[in-house]
């Protein structure tokens, strides 16, 4: 069979996906990056992309490795990342992607782990960070440094370090016999974040991954026009099947961020179709409208005039209830009233993400009901779905007609979904990985002889709709017994904008209590309203101060049972980040690492004193 006669529905490798673009689209846009030298976006058709994955092929094929051989890839998203990918899937190995950002010693846990045969990272200093701590990694047979030419004898170790164009030189004219992979060959390892301690390896094949693009595009299908915008690391299930493949099946052109701190920048200039996103990057936006309407009451309520009026727009023709006091006896005015307000108002939010935006996603983790709320008043039209790393990973997902944001949608065609014990979530499909990487044990905690993955998420299903409640294991218990899911709390006291980010705890005490981040802007707003010293970061711990923070989280949680409301509170200046080791790369709370970093403190809190002085 012919890649032209192939069709979509037909292929079962990775491999076979490329064959099918190169031959379907070979000219059109493929792939877009910034050259920092020439000062300008430059772009690759789908042609010349597939003779650049030849090259490196071939350059890996001169390695002779074994297959199935770990191939590790320590890049920032960009064409070097997909060549290094492309080759590896071609010859049968496996690749292994790693966060450009993670810390060395995750990275030479997970390169000793996973048996990797070569490492490909940006810079020298890179891979001596992670040689300098000694792991002994007896498969590596060579590091390849992407970004600088490299001296000879840069290496401490046995492992030989070359640069990329000596690589790709030793490559040239070699086309040893190689055969493609199978549909259960592996098409990667991808390690979990990490969130509650050493990362495991999921082992997906390529069945696994295809079928999961193939039930991807009967909810949600983009097309040969339209552009991604892919900033979310490669390194992560969500981006490398939404962002990579989806994109790379329909033949969309996918234009590579300069980085997160440029990203509003390149939103306005790329202007993608499609964008693929977590919740923190809509939940930073809300923040920064929020930050701007703050202090013009006209501007307030025009803004709040035109959610309503959209949100109201976007129920019908969702056909979903209003919830109470969502209603107005004006709202027979709304489709006279949306032309101006949407001028006004919305495109101007629109414009925020470029314009043109006609399908935003948003996965990895919750998005709370204010910011869906808002950018699905304003026009914006977002899907959240729902998945994992082990379901390769999308297992349900709302689409553009079909869309409710209270849930995560249906499950994908081909999925079968099930409450076990205790509510939890169940998944069967193609799509369910193979298992953990050398951990036979942990592979049978989660997935059963027959098939079905447990997910460790409590969730409610109703007319074929998901809504998840929360991490089983996350769920904390007080000491007189209630029951209450910290994300949902976290997401509602979030949507103030003087609370950046927000954790809350009280497993086995006798009240829930919240460490949270205050934003800058807006803190100092706050401190000059209750005349302390924004710079002082000992304000924050100020009884008038905490007490002001309590009444403004009471304010966001005022639908949840008394015993969930926040009673004490720790306000801190310090960001949580990856770099810190506080947040995952798909910017989700470590858990674990933050409440061994505040422990002191929220001891504190429980102090009777603490809560004398919080509530007079």
């Amino acid at each position: 069979m012919t890649a032209f006669e192939m069709n979509l529905s037909a292929a079962q490798t990775l491999p076979e996906l490329l064959a099918f673009r190169v031959a379907n689209s070979p000219q059109a846009e493929a792939y877009r990056e910034f050259d920092a030298g020439a000062g300008q976006w430059v772009s690759t058709s789908w042609m010349q992309a597939n003779e650049r994955f030849t090259q490196w092929r071939h350059a890996l094929a001169a390695m002779q490795l074994p297959r199935q051989a770990s191939i590790a890839i320590l890049l920032p998203n960009g064409l070097d990342a997909v060549s290094l990918d492309q080759a590896a899937l071609a010859l049968g190995h496996v690749p292994v992607p790693l966060h450009a950002l993670d810390n060395p010693g995750s990275i030479a846990y997970i390169l000793a782990d996973c048996e990797a045969a070569m490492l490909m990272v940006s810079s020298l200093v890179q891979w001596r960070a992670i040689e300098v701590l000694g792991v002994p990694m007896p498969a590596l047979r060579r590091v390849v440094i992407a970004g600088e030419a490299v001296a000879a004898g840069a290496s401490a170790t046995a492992v030989p370090v070359c640069s990329l164009a000596d690589w790709l030189a030793a490559g040239q004219g070699h086309d040893a016999a190689w055969s493609p992979p199978t549909a259960g060959d592996l098409a990667a390892i991808v390690y979990t974040s990490g969130t509650t301690g050493k990362p495991k390896g999921v082992m997906l094949t390529h069945r696994n991954v295809v079928a999961n693009v193939q039930a991807i595009l009967q909810r949600v299908a983009p097309v040969v026009d339209d552009v991604f915008l892919s900033f979310l690391p490669l390194s992560h299930t969500f981006e490398r099947t939404a962002g990579y493949y989806l994109p790379l099946a329909t033949g969309s052109c996918v234009a590579y961020a300069r980085s997160v701190a440029l990203l509003a920048e390149d939103l306005k200039t790329v202007r993608p179709t499609v964008l693929v996103s977590v919740p923190r990057i809509y939940e930073r936006v809300f923040a920064k409208l929020q930050e701007t309407l703050a202090g013009s009451t006209l501007k307030t309520r025009l803004f709040e005039a035109t959610q309503a009026v959209g949100w109201r727009r976007f129920c019908r023709s969702q056909d979903l209830p209003l919830a109470t006091g969502e209603g107005s006896a004006w709202s027979w005015l709304d489709p006279l009233a949306w032309p101006l307000l949407d001028r006004l108002v919305a495109q101007t939010l629109r414009a925020q993400f470029g314009g043109r935006v006609r399908v935003a996603v948003s996965g990895g983790a919750p998005l709370s009901h204010a910011v869906a709320r808002c950018f699905l008043g304003l026009g914006l039209p977002l899907l959240q779905g729902y998945g994992m790393t082990e379901t390769s990973p999308v297992v349900a997902a709302n689409g553009v007609e079909d869309n409710d944001p209270a849930t995560v949608g249906r499950a994908l065609p081909g999925v079968e979904v099930r409450l076990g014990d205790n509510r939890e979530l169940q998944v069967r499909g193609p799509s369910v990985m193979k298992g953990y990487w050398k951990r036979p044990d942990d592979t049978a905690r989660v997935l059963s002889s027959d098939g079905w993955l447990s997910t460790g998420d409590q969730a409610d299903m109703e007319g074929g709709r998901i809504r998840i409640i929360g991490r089983i294991k996350e769920i904390i218990v007080t000491s007189t017994g209630e029951k209450v899911p910290p994300g949902d709390l976290e997401l509602a006291i979030a949507v103030d904008p003087l609370f950046a980010q927000v954790l809350v705890v009280g497993e086995n005490q006798s009240f829930i209590a919240c460490v949270a981040v205050v934003h800058p802007a807006e803190w100092r707003r706050l401190a000059e309203t209750l005349k302390v010293d924004p710079d002082d970061a000992a304000s924050l711990k100020l009884p008038a101060v905490r007490r002001a923070a309590l009444e403004r989280m009471a304010v966001q949680c005022s639908n949840f049972p008394r015993y969930a409301q926040p009673r004490a509170v720790l306000l801190t200046m310090e960001p949580w980040t990856m770099e810190n080791a506080l947040m995952t790369p798909t910017l989700k709370l470590k858990r674990n690492n933050l409440m061994k970093r505040y422990a002191r403190e929220i001891e504190a809190m429980y102090r009777p004193e603490t809560r004398i002085s919080d509530h007079p």
